[in-house]
């Protein structure tokens, strides 16, 4: 066997070790600590469903700003953005929050805007204060979504559309004519 193959099995096997571990390694991870994140994550929900029932929009984008100055590692932030979202969507309308909000598709933009809002609100970037901000934009954009479809409801909702014309008729085959 040639020493190029005998170092492509070895890698090969290497790697198959690597994936049959870390699928262990993820399996007793999820096993252990699971439960917990999912019932803290539940918790972080419920907190931004009551907060945001008694809040507008700001409101929830000021508070989530605060936990975030507040956060400590990973775990947090992602607490922060569950929560955010959940404010969001239960709170009552701030006039004018959604007016300079990018679509999440203008990315160049998006990064922009997203820098400045972190230094618009004294977040550092290298905490990832830009996830709490893409929050701002699903949400916005998702809302803006609604309107349109509900829009678009209200002009089908009059008359009915005419049917659709007839097809039509089949062309003549030439006649034969000699």
């Amino acid at each position: 066997m040639p020493t190029w193959m005998k170092v492509l099995l070895v890698v090969g096997v290497l790697l198959v070790l690597l994936l049959v571990g870390g699928a262990v390694a993820v399996y007793f991870l999820a096993r252990t600590y699971g439960p917990g994140l999912v019932e803290a994550g539940k918790q972080t929900y419920n907190e931004g469903v009551e907060y945001g029932r008694r809040s507008d929009n700001e409101g929830c984008l000021n508070e989530a700003v605060a936990r975030h100055a507040r956060a400590e590692g990973f775990t947090d932030m992602i607490k922060i953005n569950v929560f955010m979202r959940a404010c969001l969507e239960k709170s009552r309308p701030t006039p004018g929050f959604c007016d300079d909000v990018p679509r999440q598709t203008e990315f160049m933009k998006a990064a922009g805007w997203q820098l400045k809002q972190c230094q618009r609100y004294g977040l550092s970037p290298e905490k990832q204060c830009g996830q709490l901000f893409q929050q701002v934009q699903q949400f916005c954009e998702t809302r803006l979504l609604r309107v349109e479809n509900a829009n678009a409801g209200e002009r089908d909702s009059g008359d009915p559309a005419p049917p659709p014309p007839p097809p039509p008729a089949p062309a003549a085959p030439p006649s034969r004519l000699r």
